[in-house]
């Protein structure tokens, strides 16, 4: 995984190697030490550690240390739907185990190949060249489709999701993230909260959704500008591809100010696909003609990105984040939110 920013094992995520290598010794078939454990930077909610032995190197993911939020860090579900989706056209790296017993590192972990590729973590892609950059965008695209055309049922993953309608679940399951996790009073959240349910649209066909399907969660191939491994996928279930769609395409609604994201960009220039083509690329590949109620799928995934972020802000507070970063998003939730909320005036407006 090149591209990749690595450092020592974090003094508050450390745990027993030699315990841990004497473990997979036994469990993976082609995996022979000694062993030497580097720690990837970023990954906020669950620590991912790169697993370096002389033969072979893998990825090990584990949840972080300390009282976890309720239906948070759920690294098996990671497992499990990696696993199922290993035979389909959605690529993904190659599972090896899943350790659900505590005594080991500490907390659950599972361990799966390790993808040469590159990461992209700048959505306006600085280091690819113009004609590269609507490529890639277009790949994003597309395997975003290939994934909502998977059959759950088929690979294993029928019962994956509970019954009931998806946003209504998601949307009282990320106020309770949010509230618990809550640091100050945010007026957007609390008006979010109260219009969402209110605002669902008629369900649309039942889908596997990644959850937090960007950019910076793909592998790129070495050279070509082609997608080698979709990853992390704690926030994954079975409802609306539409959810998926709506949060890669919050990038286009964010803060124009920013020198960084695509809002303010100037997208012809640097060769980027416009929302619209995305759109259109999508339901190309996926097979449907329109989506109706757009907005609806942005604002939603805004105001549930900001409770992610808050949560991640939380941890930095409570010393137990999986990056020393986190303590930068202290004014993150509130900007998504009240962006997210000036959409959702301007559409009734309309």
């Amino acid at each position: 995984m090149s591209d990749v920013e690595l450092t020592a094992v974090r003094d508050a995520h450390r745990f027993d190697e030699t315990k841990l290598n004497a473990f997979l010794e036994e469990q993976i078939l082609d995996y022979e030490g000694p062993l030497e454990v580097r720690q990837f930077e970023g990954g906020q909610s669950n620590p991912t550690f790169q697993l370096i032995t002389p033969k072979k190197t893998f990825v090990m993911r584990k949840q972080p240390p300390g009282e976890l939020l309720p239906s948070a860090h759920q690294v098996d579900r990671e497992f499990k739907v990696m696993d199922a989706l290993w035979d389909t056209a959605v690529p993904v790296p190659k599972m090896y185990l899943l350790n659900e017993d505590t005594e080991i590192v500490g907390t659950k972990f599972y361990v799966m190949e390790m993808v040469e590729g590159r990461l992209f973590t700048e959505t306006r892609l600085p280091q690819l060249p113009k004609e590269q950059r609507k490529s890639l965008y277009e790949d994003l695209a597309r395997v975003l489709a290939e994934l909502h055309k998977v059959n759950a049922e088929k690979v294993g993953l029928g019962e994956f999701g509970r019954p009931g309608n998806y946003y209504e679940r998601q949307i009282n399951r990320w106020s309770k993230q949010y509230l618990a996790s809550q640091t100050e009073q945010i007026e957007a959240m609390d008006n979010l909260m109260a219009w969402l349910p209110d605002n669902i649209p008629d369900a649309s066909s039942s889908a596997i959704v990644h959850g937090d399907f960007r950019l910076g969660n793909v592998l790129v191939h070495p050279n070509h500008p082609k997608i080698v491994a979709v990853l992390d996928w704690e926030l994954s279930t079975l409802g609306d591809g539409l959810a998926d769609l709506g949060y890669m395409c919050q990038e286009y609604h964010g803060d124009s100010e920013s020198p960084d994201g695509l809002a303010g960009a100037n997208l012809v220039e640097l060769g980027i696909p416009n929302e619209n083509r995305i759109l259109h690329t999508y339901c190309e590949q996926r097979g449907i003609e329109k989506i109706e109620n757009w907005e609806f799928y942005l604002i939603y995934n805004m105001f549930r990105s900001a409770g992610i972020i808050q949560g991640v802000y939380k941890r930095g507070l409570d010393g137990n984040a999986s990056s020393d970063k986190a303590l930068e998003y202290k004014e993150a939730a509130r900007l998504r939110s009240e962006r997210a909320w000036a959409l959702v005036e301007q559409t009734q407006l309309k």
